[in-house]
């Protein structure tokens, strides 16, 4: 009797498969493809006369357990266990056609049934050949539509993205944003309040609905504003005048569709001119509100 020349890798496979996985995928087909296996290999007469046909059903039913660990669609590791199935009752039709061609020799009395039922079991045998063949070509096109597919929605997704950076790339534009170590910057100037005042004028407010335009289309960005003012007045008051402006486009933008926890304020007062203030054009200068725009999925960076 020779003895295998392969070890029981299905089964070490499934027991891999099952240990690295919290909730690996098993169907019925499955189940029964791992039991009719495992009565294949108790049986002497495929250990004695299948090993060819016994590894290859191994090697089959170590991709169903493949496709089952990853999880793959059912109908998948359904087709899959079902050619392993096949290639298991291959093997053991193959044993027996071989174990009664055996017999042949021990009884001349028997040699013609012996032939019979060696021929039949060889014509079951081409049969589930031929299915399995047929089973084997369809599983390997549904994996190459489901390839398609895939690179279908990996396209479709880059564009869609390519189009919403444009969109974006445009409207920055539009705002005359600038890109900054801290984010993208828009800076706005006192257009968007009266002289003294913390509640937006018409403009400010078309300003503030541009803005809002964009954080809608982009809710994986958050938005800091921050307001200054001249050194006119003292300042406490200067300090107070551009936390309130800066909360006044929280509000609008609130009241526009953002929601309020992506909007972060701070008021400055006086603090970080952008030019003198000896001058009425300088001092229109330092009275501004910049919109500090994230990256995605990243918050704002305060200034230090």
């Amino acid at each position: 009797m020779s003895k295998p020349l392969f070890q029981p890798a299905a089964l070490a496979a499934a027991i891999l498969l099952a240990a690295c996985s919290t909730a690996p995928t098993t169907t019925t087909e499955l189940e029964l493809a791992r039991a009719n296996y495992a009565q294949a290999q108790g049986n002497p007469l495929v250990a004695k006369y299948a090993n060819t046909e016994l590894a290859a059903a191994t090697r089959a039913l170590d991709q169903a357990n493949t496709a089952a660990a990853k999880n793959e669609s059912l109908a998948n590791i359904d087709q899959l266990a079902y050619v392993a199935k096949q290639k298991i009752a291959s093997a053991e039709e193959y044993a027996r056609a071989r174990a009664a061609e055996d017999r042949m020799t021990d009884a001349a009395a028997q040699r013609d049934q012996v032939r019979l039922d060696a021929r039949t079991a060889e014509a079951e045998a081409a049969k589930r050949r031929a299915e399995q063949a047929r089973m084997e070509a369809e599983a390997a096109q549904n994996q190459a539509q489901a390839a398609q597919n895939q690179a279908a929605s990996a396209e479709a997704a880059t564009r869609d993205a390519q189009a919403r950076a444009a969109a974006l790339a445009n409207a920055l534009s539009e705002l005359q944003a600038k890109q900054t170590e801290r984010g993208i910057v828009i800076t706005f100037g006192d257009v968007l309040f009266n002289v003294d005042q913390a509640n937006l004028t018409a403009q400010g407010l078309a300003t503030a609905q541009r803005l809002a335009d964009v954080l809608r289309d982009h809710p994986e960005r958050s938005v800091l504003v921050e307001g200054f003012t001249d050194s006119t007045g003292s300042d406490a008051y200067n300090l107070q005048l551009s936390q309130r402006r800066a909360e006044a486009i929280r509000s609008a933008l609130s009241q526009m569709g953002v929601d309020r926890a992506r909007i972060e304020t701070r008021g400055y007062g006086e603090a970080y001119p952008v030019a003198g203030n000896a001058t009425a054009g300088e001092r229109q200068l330092n009275r501004r509100v910049e919109i500090v725009l994230s990256e995605a999925g990243r918050p704002v960076t305060t200034r230090r």
